[in-house]
């Protein structure tokens, strides 16, 4: 349940599946901390860009002064088949400290690992002391697949309204959100739509309607986990971040009732996840007290293509589009508009 609250909670904020590992990975030392949390996110975080940046417009045609839209938006991208981004290559010569448990006849220095998305488990690893004296071992994280989650959700509140001709802003809400008393979370954006083909003489009279739009999105979140056996310390949490840029070009179909859009477009974003806390390592060969232990940063670029309709029954609108791109994207909507 903890897995499933924390992929609800903060999956677009970069943490799942490693809560209680965490602190069992600074028992190894911070760089290795660092560096296996820093790969076991970084397909979460990559997911997650891709997700959150999607679901600005649903069609070319921008809103005429005084026209607005407001738009339950909830999009979601499957990763069950993406094994490349599921597990990673853990090499022992990449660490300081962390080994892999094995006998003799099984001894390997390198074994596949699961991400934040995947579901590899039972992989041991183990620390020890130069004599051998002193030797602590745990299980890495597995991640979301592990949970039967094969897919990265959001969703949030969105409102469009039209200014002068051809000119629409966008702005994107989804109030703090608090699960278990562990896990918040919340977004806002804003966006910007501008349509050039109201520039012409016979926008009227033309069959399509092509704009320019782009779209800013913030997401943020905070997630509290338990203390392990081998960890004590106070308020250990992670508090992340995920900022995205979309740049896209649109073209859509102006028919009375259903329309179809599609548009091609970029993104770029950027996450900060911050290990917050005291870390007391009570147990294995290097015992010591971490405070606020380190922070991952992860910027994605990419990019998109999508198609879409949308069906307009007066008061009422529904659109849906597939967005083709480093992680694939469907995206439903349900509209309330005026003009």
């Amino acid at each position: 349940m903890r897995k499933i609250i924390a992929c609800i909670a903060l999956l677009s904020v970069s943490f799942v599946g490693a809560q209680n590992n965490i602190g069992d990975l600074l028992a190894s030392g911070l760089n290795d901390a660092e560096r296996f949390t820093g790969a076991y996110l970084s397909p979460v975080t990559e997911g997650a860009v891709y997700n959150i940046s999607n679901g600005w417009y649903n069609t070319g045609d921008a809103k005429p002064l005084g026209g607005f839209e407001i738009s339950i938006v909830g999009n979601i991208s499957p990763f069950k088949n993406k094994s490349d981004k599921k597990a990673f290559l853990f090499r022992e010569s990449d660490y300081e400290n962390l080994q892999i448990v094995g006998g003799s006849d099984q001894r390997t220095d390198e074994v596949l690992v699961s991400s934040g998305l995947g579901d590899i488990q039972g992989v041991r690893v183990f620390i020890e002391d130069e004599n051998g004296l002193f030797r602590e071992e745990f299980d890495l994280p597995a991640g979301l697949a592990s949970e039967d989650f094969n897919f990265i959700p959001s969703g949030y509140l969105q409102a469009s309204v039209g200014l002068i001709k051809g000119l629409e802003v966008k702005a994107r809400f989804l109030p703090k959100l608090k699960f278990e008393d562990s896990a918040e979370i919340g977004l806002f954006g804003a966006g910007i739509q501008y349509e050039f083909t109201k520039l012409l003489p016979a926008d009227k009279v033309l069959p399509v309607a092509i704009s320019a739009v782009i779209g800013y999105t913030s997401l943020t979140g905070e997630y509290d986990f338990t203390d392990t056996d081998i960890i004590d310390g106070e308020n250990q949490r992670i508090d992340a971040s995920i900022n995205t840029w979309a740049f896209n070009a649109v073209v859509s179909t102006k028919i009375p009732v259903i329309n179809f859009y599609g548009g091609i477009g970029y993104i770029t974003g950027k996450s900060d996840t911050d290990i917050l806390g005291t870390y007391r390592v009570q147990s294995g060969p290097f015992q010591t007290t971490y405070t606020d232990p380190f922070s991952i940063s992860n910027s994605v670029n990419g990019v998109t293509a999508n198609l879409g309709f949308k069906l307009k029954l007066g008061f009422f609108r529904l659109n849906g589009e597939y967005n083709i791109a480093e992680f694939s994207t469907a995206t439903l909507g349900i509209n309330f508009g005026f003009r």
